[in-house]
């Protein structure tokens, strides 16, 4: 029997991490004294920085394989569901959100998106998410698509409830991020509400969402079983 896989997250990014720490701290043990002409550079300091590439690698590893369950309930916990919604997992992955949505709705609808970049996920495809889907029991109330973001094909305020984890940050330009709060923004209903999870941009976020004439609200940052430390916030349409 196949088990769940929602993959782990940058994986590039880790395995850079760990070259490069690895690296310093080889080059540290071998060359402890390096010398320029007359200048001696003790090299041993920077076995520091080696290790803390290293921890960092490790802890991105342990919030793939244990702390984003932990995140993703924290994050649908912020919903008061009634089992009715249709929601949107934006940036979908392999499904962790669009599936524990999905387990909470009754007569409503999960869909996620996602354009199913390997870079931001490993095993990062549409079929694999289908098949956890299946694997979780929900592909009755579940769709997966292939969509960008930036250019959905979703009618205006359509879903009672947008969510994203680690998504939006992956879009490179500031006004394409912009751009797809608003987007999120449109087809939202009135009274629907958006939850926001990611490292970086969320000012952005927040401040985009208000330009809009939503109300947000910072849920918090957490620390301890999220890495990189993960911001959570929520916005409702007015």
């Amino acid at each position: 029997m196949k088990k769940i896989d929602y993959g782990i997250d940058a994986p590039k990014v880790i395995r850079r991490l760990l070259f490069i720490g690895i690296l310093i701290i080889s080059i540290t043990l071998l060359f402890p004294i390096v010398s320029f002409g007359e200048i001696e550079l003790v090299t041993s300091g920077f076995i520091w920085a080696g290790v803390s590439l290293i921890v960092g690698a490790i802890l991105m590893t342990l919030y793939s394989k244990f702390g984003k369950l932990k995140h993703r309930d924290r994050i649908l916990n912020k919903i008061q569901w009634t089992g009715s919604e249709k929601v949107l997992d934006v940036g979908t992955g392999l499904g962790l959100l669009m599936i524990g949505a999905a387990k909470r709705l009754t007569t409503g609808k999960a869909i996620g998106i996602d354009i199913f970049d390997s870079r931001d996920l490993s095993n990062n495809t549409l079929e694999r998410t289908r098949a956890n889907a299946k694997l979780e029991g929900v592909t009755g109330n579940t769709e997966v698509l292939r969509m960008d973001i930036l250019k959905t094909d979703f009618p205006n305020d359509y879903f009672d409830v947008i969510v994203s984890n680690l998504c939006l940050h992956n879009i490179k330009k500031a006004k394409d991020r912009d751009a797809a709060c608003a987007e999120i923004f449109r087809i939202l209903k009135p009274e629907g509400k958006t939850i926001i999870s990611d490292f970086i941009n969320i000012g952005n976020y927040s401040r985009k969402f208000k330009s809009l004439g939503m109300k947000v609200q910072n849920e918090g940052t957490y620390l301890f079983d999220t890495f990189p430390p993960l911001t959570i916030i929520k916005s409702i349409k007015q």
